[in-house]
C-alpha cells in the first residue's frame, strides 16, 4: 500500500480519527472552517480533542498560551478549566490579536482569557517566577521554541505540564530524507528542541504522532517542592 509521505500517521488512521472527532461546539466549528478558508494555522482536530482532554484532566488553574492566533486554542481549553482559572496568551500579529479579542468576547470568556499582543520570547523572560503556570501550551512559531524552552520551565509549576505541537513539522523532523531544503532551519531548531526536551533534568517527555506531532513534558517535583527543605 502507497502512504502519503506528508502524513505522520497513515492516511486512513488520520481519517478515521478525524470522523470521530466530531466538533459540537458551534463557535470552534465556526473558527475551523474560517482558519482552513484563511490558511491561518489552528491545532489539528486530534490535537485539539487531547488539549481539551488534558485541560480537563489537569484541571490548571493559570495557562500560558504562547502562539494565540484567532483565539481556537485559548477558548477551546478555556471551555474545559474549572471556574476560576485563567489563561494569558500571547500574540505577536496585531490583526490576529484583534481578531482573537473579537471570538473570545463573542465566546464569552473575556473575564476568563487576557491576550497579551507581545512577542513571546522577549515577554516570557521578564516574567517572574511568582507568575507560575500549571500548564503552559507552545504553539508559536517553531523555530523559537528552543530559545523559549529555559523560560518555560522556570514558568511551569512543579508538576506541571508544557505542551509543545507541531514538533514533527509534517514528519521532516523526523527523517533526513524527508524535509524540504527551504524548512532545514526551523527542522534543525525542533530537533534541538526534542533533544532539549528528553534530555531536561526537570522534565520527562513523551513525543506522541498526534496530529502534527506533539511533545508533553511534565515538570519534575523536587524534594524541596515536595518537602520544603
Amino acid at each position: 500500500m502507497d502512504y502519503d509521505l506528508n502524513a505522520i500517521v497513515t492516511p486512513y488512521v488520520t481519517s478515521y480519527i478525524r470522523g470521530k472527532t466530531v466538533q459540537s461546539d458551534a463557535l470552534l466549528a465556526e473558527l475551523e472552517m474560517y482558519a482552513k478558508e484563511n490558511d491561518i494555522p489552528i491545532a489539528e482536530p486530534e490535537t485539539a480533542r487531547l488539549l481539551s482532554v488534558l485541560t480537563r484532566l489537569k484541571a490548571p488553574a493559570k495557562i500560558l498560551e504562547i502562539g494565540c492566533a484567532i483565539g481556537y486554542s485559548s477558548i477551546l481549553m478555556a471551555r474545559s478549566l474549572p471556574t476560576g482559572s485563567s489563561i494569558i496568551t500571547l500574540e505577536y500579529d496585531s490583526e490576529m490579536v484583534r481578531i482573537a479579542r473579537e471570538n473570545i468576547a463573542r465566546a464569552g470568556l473575556s473575564g476568563a482569557i487576557t491576550v497579551i499582543e507581545a512577542d513571546a520570547k522577549d515577554y516570557i523572560s521578564y516574567l517572574s517566577p511568582d507568575e507560575s503556570f500549571d500548564l503552559i501550551f507552545l504553539d508559536g512559531p517553531k523555530g523559537h521554541y528552543v530559545n523559549m524552552l529555559d523560560d518555560a520551565v522556570r514558568l511551569l509549576a512543579p508538576g506541571g505540564l508544557l505542551i509543545s505541537d507541531n514538533v514533527l513539522f509534517k514528519g521532516m523532523t523526523a527523517d533526513d530524507g524527508h524535509f524540504a531544503r527551504r524548512k532545514i532551519t526551523i527542522i534543525r531548531r525542533l530537533r534541538e528542541y526534542i533533544d532539549a526536551l528528553m534530555s531536561h533534568p526537570q522534565l520527562e517527555t513523551a513525543i506522541l504522532s498526534q496530529g502534527d506531532g506533539v511533545t508533553l513534558s511534565v515538570k519534575k517535583i523536587s524534594d524541596k517542592d515536595r518537602f520544603g527543605y
